[in-house]
């Protein structure tokens, strides 16, 4: 309750978990996925940080600080803040659990210091926080966004994905760290793998835009991170296999990792090829999701 006497208001901010790189789209696509994080934002007399584990309930909490920066940035007087957060997204890394942080504490800001959300603002602001575009560019405006940074300057397109594709998502129970994750990607690539990877990925932008499941099949065979990452990750061949087995059109590395991502066309599909990856893999976390196409959205009560 506020100083005079009045309910104090309730910030409420739902980010969509995303996947970034889509294959063949490294550090430049990211989809967002119905698969809803949920944060209440509450000026207090005291931080008081609830529903996530014990370790994150601090001063350091991602939420927390990246409201303050963003106070910093806007000029505006910070307030301490009961911070309430509904996620399902797995912590275990690729599909932008940070990011949903990152941009419940930046609208936080601007609605409490500025009186109203202005995502234009809010994406800027997000990307130099979490240092890229990758996952803050779709969670923000929702669908397919592709994005490119030259100097400070961010560009975000947004297209929107067909209705027909399922995106089904699988975790391990293990994390891969995110230098480990760069560490083994090479410095230099031939100018046949540039290529190789700027024609098929204008190809599966267009797939994922019209629902050619076929296509993206065709296209969706990356040679910049995945075999790279991949040895990363234990279980990404046997559950490639399985997947594709099962008829999924296209299986890849969500971000960075460890999470995965098949996308299969329509329901039934998308049912088998989740069977597949559950007995494939019995007790990893799965999921299977359409597209977001709203991105974040912020309300004041």
């Amino acid at each position: 309750m506020a100083a005079d006497g009045k309910e104090a208001p309730v910030v409420i901010v739902r980010v969509p978990a995303t996947s970034a790189n889509v294959g063949v789209g490294f550090d430049c696509l990211g989809i967002a996925l119905d698969l809803t994080a949920t944060f209440l934002l509450t000026p207090a007399d005291e931080l008081a940080i609830d529903g996530c584990e014990e370790r994150f309930r601090g001063e350091d909490n991602l939420v927390w600080q990246s409201y303050l920066q963003a106070c910093r940035e806007l000029g505006c007087e910070p307030t301490p803040l009961k911070i309430t957060i509904f996620s399902p997204i797995p912590l275990s890394g690729g599909l932008g659990s940070s990011s949903t942080c990152v941009i419940a504490g930046v609208a936080a800001a601007q609605v409490l210091g500025r009186g109203a959300y202005d995502r234009d603002e809010c994406l800027e602001l997000a990307t130099r926080i979490e240092g890229h575009p990758d996952n803050v560019a779709p969670a923000i405006m929702g669908g397919l966004v592709s994005s490119f940074v030259e100097d400070d300057d961010t560009t975000s397109t947004r297209m929107d994905i067909a209705d027909n594709l399922r995106f089904i998502a699988v975790a391990p129970p293990y994390e891969v760290r995110t230098a480990d994750a760069r560490r083994v990607l090479p410095k230099e690539v031939p100018a046949s793998t540039a290529v190789w990877q700027m024609g098929r990925c204008v190809a599966v932008v267009r797939a994922l835009e019209t629902g050619d499941a076929e296509l993206l099949g065709k296209a969706n065979h990356d040679k910049l991170h995945e075999p790279y990452r991949s040895r990363l990750i234990p279980d990404f061949e046997p559950l490639k296999k399985a997947a594709l087995d099962a008829g999924a059109c296209a299986f890849m590395i969500s971000g960075s990792g460890s999470t995965m991502l098949a996308v299969a066309d329509g329901d039934e599909l998308a049912s088998a090829v989740h069977d597949a990856l559950a007995e494939a893999r019995p007790g990893f976390w799965l999921r299977t999701l359409s597209a977001n196409s709203l991105g974040t959205t912020v309300d004041l009560n």
